[in-house]
C-alpha cells in the first residue's frame, strides 16, 4: 500500500512540475508576441506617416501650381 501511495505522490509531483513549466513557457510566448506586435505596429505607423507626408507634399505642390496660375 505504501508503494501505491508513493506512486500517487510521485505522479502528482510530476504533473505539478509540468504545469509550472508550461505557465513559464506561455508567459514567455506572450512577451515575445507582444514585442512582435509592437514592432509591427511601429512599422505600420512609420510607413503610414511616410505615405501621408508624401501625399501632403503632392497636395501642397498642386495647390502652389494652382495659385501660381
Amino acid at each position: 500500500m505504501k508503494k501505491v501511495a508513493f506512486m500517487f505522490v510521485a505522479a502528482m509531483a510530476i504533473s505539478f512540475a509540468s504545469c509550472g513549466g508550461q505557465a513559464t513557457a506561455t508567459a514567455e510566448a506572450v512577451d515575445s508576441l507582444a514585442e512582435t506586435c509592437d514592432s509591427i505596429v511601429e512599422e505600420v505607423i512609420d510607413s503610414t506617416l511616410e505615405v501621408v507626408d508624401s501625399a501632403a507634399a503632392e497636395v501642397v505642390e498642386a495647390a502652389q501650381e494652382v495659385v501660381a496660375e
